[in-house]
């Protein structure tokens, strides 16, 4: 079992040792930077696109370039899964995905707010609005998931995951097809195609009915949970200061 999980990352930072883990240069097109890892402007890429897909270009990347893994995932250079207190080990990945095709982080629960409503307040509708209307003409068939997942209030964010080949390249083609078709609507929005992306893997697995295993998500930095909550409050009742 050969699994590959690309590590997102726009800057030098200590990443797992394990060789499972693809640190990967995104956005290296339009960086001055050079790394030692991986760039994500070789081959077919998107590269270009980073400041307004941000580690979707990574994602874009394996997708078209990545062909020697039967599991392909994403992690961010700052967040990893873990069973324990470290990030996932390859024996670990192993033997959950001998029992699940996906592996997610577990669910971010707004409690107060819907899907929608919270991407609503926090970026505005319109992002969301041109996807149901890109899946009501050009993939209606998810249309119906879509709307159920915008009601929950619950969802898995960081466009992070491990998915089994077949379905990683099924997930990657209807991902960037719809994120490609509101982009020709919306134009170039910086971080627009990112977030979409977070509310799309949902809609993905719920349509085609994918088990999945649910891993706590490891943050190597602390979160600024205080900085979080104001911000929601400004967002949620526009005190705006």
């Amino acid at each position: 079992m050969r699994i590959k999980i690309i590590v997102a990352a726009h800057k030098k930072y200590e990443m797992p040792k394990e060789e499972m883990y693809l640190p990967v240069f995104v956005g290296s097109a339009i960086s001055k930077e050079d790394l030692s890892y991986q760039r994500d402007d070789e081959g077919e890429n998107i590269s270009v696109k980073n400041r307004y897909y941000c580690e979707l270009t990574g994602l874009y990347w394996a997708y078209r370039n990545l062909k020697d893994a039967d599991y392909i995932g994403l992690n961010h250079y700052r967040r990893y899964f873990k069973v324990t207190d470290t990030p996932l080990t390859t024996i670990q990945a192993q033997a959950l995905l001998h029992n699940y095709p996906v592996i997610t982080g577990k669910k971010r629960h707004y409690y107060i707010e819907t899907v929608y409503s919270q991407y609503a307040h926090a970026h505005g509708p319109i992002g969301l609005d041109t996807v149901k209307e890109v899946l009501a003409e050009d993939y209606p068939e998810y249309l119906e998931a879509f709307e159920k997942c915008m009601k929950r209030r619950s969802l898995h964010l960081f466009n992070m995951f491990i998915m089994r080949r077949n379905i990683f390249e099924d997930y990657c083609t209807f991902l960037f097809g719809v994120l490609g078709k509101v982009e020709a609507r919306l134009g170039e929005v910086d971080r627009l195609y990112g977030y979409l992306g977070e509310r799309l893997l949902d809609v993905y697995l719920t349509k085609n009915a994918i088990v999945y295993k649910e891993l706590s998500i490891l943050h190597t930095e602390p979160i600024d949970w205080k900085k979080k909550i104001i911000a929601f409050i400004r967002r949620k009742y526009g005190s705006g200061q």
